[in-house]
């Protein structure tokens, strides 16, 4: 096993592990990437496009960089603005997947995470147990429920072939599609350029392209020690990603806060699921899944059963349903 030190742009140095021939492992956007190629030789090639790649997107969506693209847009106040192709198929895609779940994805709640104290990469959040503020949301003295109030939606953003609007009240945070299509993008490019099958993790959002093993890629299901886990086979060219309400949790304004907002409240969405995992042809159309499943709570398992996708959710007490043919009896290790 080799590693090495290396000195990364988006903040310091990083530790990179060499696991072994065919894999390596490092540290960017405060989670672990892990490449794995069928071809060893091509290893150190594939690294460097993959760290391309993300220095790329981190240029162009991030939200805790002064002189990223996105914050650039953000700060346009409702003016367009010339972007790059990549901004574009970033928001482009995060458009689309806030279209097919009905808003429950939604690109528009760079306001809500600040409100929320998701303000710096989560590896400089306070966390451990901390009133919740309802970002966008007031509460009715009639009826106590609440109600959000917003002016303008994701629905205002204009996308043109030269530029792209955003009103002015609202600050983007694509999160919830960025790290998928990330994942998505370095397998295609990786196995295009490099003619190699490839899996690509970037926090548990994975892609794979080109050839992969003959039973399959296997993958290790589970959202930490003492969790429920269970081994699948990955078919080469397929993904999967899961959402969680017990990772990326921080403390704010006295309250336990977790990264998976509700659009509808303006707050982290109830946890009726730890963990919902699903499976399909690409990363960005998983993770979408599993965004909006866990937004939905209670109604996510018949929505999701409507995708015929494989998919699996972990309740709150550790119980475990399967869907849309995720293996019932896949191992647990």
């Amino acid at each position: 096993m080799t590693t090495m030190l290396d000195l990364d742009r988006f903040g310091g140095p990083l530790e990179t592990v060499r696991v072994a021939d065919d894999t390596v492992e490092w540290s960017v956007w405060s989670t672990t990437a892990r490449l794995v190629v069928t071809d060893p030789a091509a290893l150190p090639e594939a690294y460097e496009r993959a760290r391309e790649c993300l220095r790329d997107v981190d240029a162009a969506a991030s939200r805790f960089r002064d002189d990223s693209e996105l914050v650039r847009l953000d700060e346009a106040g409702g003016a367009p603005v010339a972007v790059s192709w990549l901004l574009k198929d970033l928001l482009t895609v995060a458009l689309d997947a806030a279209r097919f779940t009905d808003g429950d994805v939604d690109p528009t709640l760079g306001n809500g995470m600040r409100d929320i104290g998701y303000d710096r990469d989560f590896s400089r959040l306070a966390t451990g147990p901390a009133a919740i503020r309802l970002p966008f949301a007031s509460v009715s003295p009639a009826t106590g429920r609440i109600a959000v109030d917003r002016r303008a939606s994701w629905r205002d953003i204009v996308l043109t072939d030269e530029t792209v609007t955003v009103p002015a009240e609202l600050r983007l945070d694509l999160g919830a599609t960025a790290k998928a299509f990330t994942s998505d993008l370095i397998a295609r490019v990786v196995a295009d350029e490099l003619d190699s099958g490839v899996l690509v993790s970037l926090g548990g959002d994975i892609a794979t392209a080109g050839p992969g093993p003959d039973s399959g890629w296997r993958i290790l299901v589970s959202d930490g020690p003492g969790e429920p886990e269970c081994a699948i086979a990955l078919p080469a060219g397929s993904a999967v990603a899961s959402s969680s309400t017990i990772r990326r949790r921080w403390a704010h304004d006295g309250a336990q806060m977790h990264h998976i907002i509700d659009p509808h409240t303006g707050r982290p969405a109830e946890p009726v699921w730890r963990t919902v995992t699903v499976a399909a042809s690409s990363c960005v159309m998983a993770n979408t899944l599993t965004t909006a499943a866990i937004v939905r709570g209670a109604a996510a398992k018949p929505w999701l059963g409507t995708q015929s996708l494989p998919a699996r959710l972990v309740a709150q007490d550790g119980s475990v349903s399967v869907l849309g043919g995720w293996p019932a009896d896949a191992a647990r290790v």
